[in-house]
C-alpha cells in the first residue's frame, strides 16, 4: 500500500543541480538515487538536467549499477537540441529520457517558436513527452494554442533568482484556466519548494506554495473561475490548504494530477517537510 497519497506521487522532480541549490552533479545523483528508496519514495519525479549534462549524468549513473535514471532534458539550445538528446536517451543503457524541456525564446509571436518546437518534438518524440515552456507576456494563449494543437504540454516559470521571474497570483490562474481549458498538461518549475504561499525572509520574493497550486488546479476543474482560483493561489494558511488537500477524493487527487503533472525543485527534503508537517504525510 502507497504511503504517498494520490496528490502527491511522483509529484516533485528532482532539479538538485539547478539554482539555488547548485548541487554538484555527481552529489545529485546520488541524492536522487537515495531518494527514490527511501520512505517517501514515491513523492519523487524524474531526475531534471540540461542536455550538456546528459552523458556526464549516464556516466554517474552508471557507477551505482541500480538501473537506468529516468531523466527530463531542460533543452538549452532551441528546437535543434531536442532530437540529440532523445537519440542519446534511446542508446543509452544508464538513463531513460521521458521528457525533454524547452523555453520558448522572446519574440513577438511565441507562436512562431512554439510551432518549430513541436515540429521537431514531431519528428523525433516517441514515448517521450514535451513541455514546452511559456512565458506570460505578450500573446502567450497563441503559443499554448500550438502546444495544444499538437498534443504536447506546457511548462510555467513560478520563480527564480529574480523577483521579476515570479508571477502574480491572477497570473498563474489564468495559465492554469488557459491549459484546462485547452486540455494541455503542464508543470511547473522554480520557487515552489514550500507547500503553502509564503514571503522568503532572506530575498523578501512572494513565493508561489505548490499546495496552492494544486488546489487551484482542482478548483478549476470544478468551474471555479479566476478570482476563486487567485484567492487559492493567495492563500498562506496551511491548515486551510491542508483540510481541504484531506477532504479530496482519490479520484478528485488523481484527476488534478493528470493536468498539473509534476514541478522542479532543487529540494526534495524541502516539500517532504512541509508535507509531514501538514500532516499530509506519514
Amino acid at each position: 500500500m502507497s504511503t504517498v497519497p494520490a496528490l502527491f506521487r511522483h509529484l516533485v522532480d528532482d532539479a538538485a543541480m539547478f539554482p539555488p541549490g547548485n548541487l554538484p552533479l555527481p552529489e545529485a545523483v546520488a541524492a536522487h538515487r537515495a531518494h527514490r528508496t527511501a520512505p517517501y519514495a514515491e513523492l519523487v519525479g524524474a531526475f531534471v538536467c540540461a542536455d550538456q549534462d546528459l552523458m556526464t549524468v549516464a556516466a554517474e549513473a552508471a557507477k551505482t549499477g541500480d538501473g537506468p535514471l529516468e531523466v527530463a532534458v531542460v533543452i538549452t539550445g532551441g528546437a535543434g537540441g531536442i532530437e540529440p538528446a532523445v537519440r542519446y536517451g534511446d542508446r543509452s543503457a544508464d538513463v531513460t529520457v521521458t521528457a525533454v524541456e524547452v523555453r520558448l525564446r522572446d519574440e513577438d509571436d511565441l507562436s512562431r517558436n512554439a510551432l518549430r518546437v513541436v515540429r521537431a518534438c514531431d519528428d523525433c518524440l516517441d514515448e517521450e513527452n514535451a513541455f514546452v515552456e511559456i512565458g506570460l507576456d505578450g500573446a502567450w494563449e497563441r503559443a499554448l494554442d500550438v502546444v495544444a494543437d499538437a498534443g504536447y504540454a506546457a511548462k510555467l516559470r513560478t520563480g527564480g533568482l529574480d523577483a521579476s521571474l515570479f508571477p502574480r497570483a491572477d497570473q498563474v490562474a489564468a495559465f492554469v484556466t488557459a491549459c484546462l481549458d485547452r486540455e494541455v498538461p503542464f508543470k511547473c518549475t522554480a520557487g515552489l519548494h514550500n507547500a503553502v504561499r509564503h514571503t522568503a525572509d532572506d530575498t523578501g520574493f512572494e513565493h508561489h506554495g505548490f499546495l496552492n497550486v494544486l488546489l487551484a488546479t482542482r478548483a478549476s476543474l470544478d468551474g471555479a473561475g479566476l478570482d476563486d482560483l487567485t484567492a487559492i493561489l493567495d492563500e498562506r494558511d496551511g491548515e486551510t490548504l491542508a483540510a481541504t488537500a484531506r477532504d479530496l477524493s482519490e479520484q478528485q487527487a488523481e484527476n488534478a494530477r493528470r493536468w498539473f503533472t509534476s514541478y522542479g525543485s532543487c529540494s526534495i527534503d524541502e516539500p517532504y517537510a512541509d508535507l509531514k508537517a501538514l500532516g499530509l504525510l506519514a
